[in-house]
């Protein structure tokens, strides 16, 4: 869920502008699961840019404090999310933990990195989301821990019906600073991409798994 229209519009336009985001309709990029796709997200490369990132930390600050209050801990997805949400603790001056994908197989054997006290409320910061099963395999781990997760923000969103559908069921609440429909829109308004391009988006995020060129 988009909760500022304006803060989805500048995101999506510096993410266009640092080329986090990338949309080329003609050359699509091959995921990892296997799926051509024509836009590639990494919103890793916002921690290479100090104004941007400041602006994502910061508007991450505000929607935090304006759902959930302050809460105990704030929780990051590995490996994405680290460097953003270290920020996010940061600006709160709150306890910063992360979550790996599964616990190491070695030393103590930590899925969560950091201290965390059964009960403490914790927000999730990830960076990406698009199935959302990597998001919500941290937010089972923090249950697990017997955690109080409150919810969880992301920087973007590629809208799946899948994803909403998997936090729907888990019963966690997911606000992003910016989407997939305020891309296109930003996209087509600075001239990035054509009419006929938005078109061939819009029409790949219906069915990615077997979408073609």
């Amino acid at each position: 869920m988009i909760l500022n229209k304006e803060t989805a519009r500048t995101t999506a336009e510096l993410l266009l502008q640092i080329k986090a985001i990338k949309l080329d309709a003609q050359e699509p990029f091959t995921w990892a699961s296997g799926w051509k796709s024509p836009i590639y997200c990494d919103n890793r490369i916002v921690l290479s840019y100090p104004p941007i990132r400041n602006h994502i930390r910061e508007q991450f600050a505000r929607q935090i404090e304006e759902l959930y209050g302050k809460p105990d801990v704030i929780a990051a997805v590995a490996t994405g999310a680290i460097g953003i949400g270290m920020l996010v603790a940061e600006i709160l001056s709150l306890p910063f933990i992360y979550v790996r994908p599964e616990a190491k197989s070695h030393g103590r054997k930590n899925q969560i990195e950091g201290n965390l006290s059964e009960g403490q409320t914790v927000v999730v910061i990830e960076d990406l989301i698009s199935t959302g099963n990597s998001s919500l395999n941290a937010v089972k781990a923090l249950k697990e821990a017997k955690a109080n997760v409150k919810g969880m923000l992301a920087i973007f969103t590629y809208g799946f019906k899948t994803a909403d559908e998997n936090f729907e069921k888990e019963g966690i609440e997911l606000h992003t600073l910016s989407d997939y429909d305020f891309l296109l829109e930003t996209a087509q308004r600075t001239n990035y991409i054509n009419a006929t391009e938005a078109g061939m988006l819009r029409e790949w995020r219906q069915d990615p798994a077997n979408w073609k060129k």
